[in-house]
């Protein structure tokens, strides 16, 4: 084993760096784009970069919200929302739907994208991305420490009921990943990678 020189923090204490290294070690992560919708009907469409899968049976995606942001409140009112991948080319949209604004402000129209209605659930899907998850809520749970000291965060939890993809990403039955360029979070306050083919490489599990 090689020895290394390692910088070492307790978080607690702080991390006495320019940057808070955490979310760009856990790096990179897929972006959650969500599309909801409150309970009087106003649209909201924002990124979060901490999001991913976590089940197969039933197919699970989660988000976490740091702050009760209307987004959450949305889940919350009514139980939907719409997971769109966010690639290259929607890159500028997508930050675009990052600005704080009023709950009644449609982001939609802010930064120039579609909404088209879903299928399942009565949230739209961004018209423009090539694929959509439409979700139904299933535990919305406020994170805590160690210590049981709840956290400004918030879990959302939702159940993939309708699947969306473009058919150009898909070839002899199987979605290509890199075909869209999806983008990812890479920490910092606006660092993201592409995802592309020649990136690629596969290796088949011992088992």
């Amino acid at each position: 084993m090689t020895d290394k020189d390692l910088y070492f923090y307790e978080p607690s204490k702080g991390h006495g760096l320019k940057h808070d290294p955490f979310n760009a070690i856990i790096a990179p992560r897929p972006i959650g784009w969500i599309s909801s919708r409150d309970a009087r009907g106003h649209v909201n469409l924002a990124p979060y970069s901490f999001f991913n899968a976590f089940c197969y049976v039933p197919p699970i995606i989660g988000f976490s919200s740091t702050n009760w942001k209307d987004t959450v409140e949305n889940m919350q009112q009514t139980g939907e929302f719409v997971w769109n991948l966010a690639t290259m080319d929607l890159a500028k949209h997508m930050n675009a739907t990052a600005a704080h604004v009023a709950p009644e402000v449609d982001e939609f129209e802010v930064a120039g994208l579609t909404a088209v209605p879903g299928r399942l659930v009565n949230v739209p899907r961004v018209g423009e991305s090539p694929v959509a998850f439409e979700c139904k809520v299933s535990d919305i749970v406020r994170l805590k420490g160690a210590n049981g000291k709840e956290a400004d965060a918030w879990l959302t939890l939702g159940e993939v009921v309708a699947v969306h993809i473009d058919k150009a990403m898909i070839k002899d039955g199987v979605y290509q990943t890199a075909a869209a360029r999806p983008i990812v979070r890479a920490g910092r306050r606006g660092d993201y990678f592409e995802i592309k083919p020649e990136n690629m490489f596969e290796m088949v599990r011992p088992d």
